[in-house]
């Protein structure tokens, strides 16, 4: 990696991830998840992690309108 920027894979409270500059601290709301590399070996990370696009509270939303929904019938 000589030579090349390193980065770190960060995500946020939504369960959304972003690469970001290692020597960076990440922005407001992001955290590191715990990878760093190049870009390419961070952006395929976040392929194999983030596996869900939806944000985290809009997935709790439908999982809990799909309970409720299962008690009506």
């Amino acid at each position: 990696m000589a030579g090349e920027q390193a980065f770190q894979v960060v995500v946020n409270d939504e369960d959304q991830y972003s690469v970001w500059p290692a020597e960076q601290e990440p922005p407001a709301g992001w955290r590191p998840a715990g990878f760093t590399g190049g870009r390419d070996d961070c952006l395929a990370h976040v392929d194999q992690v983030w596996t869900d696009m939806r944000p985290k509270s809009l997935r709790i939303a439908m999982e809990s309108a799909g309970s409720a929904g299962a008690g009506s019938r």
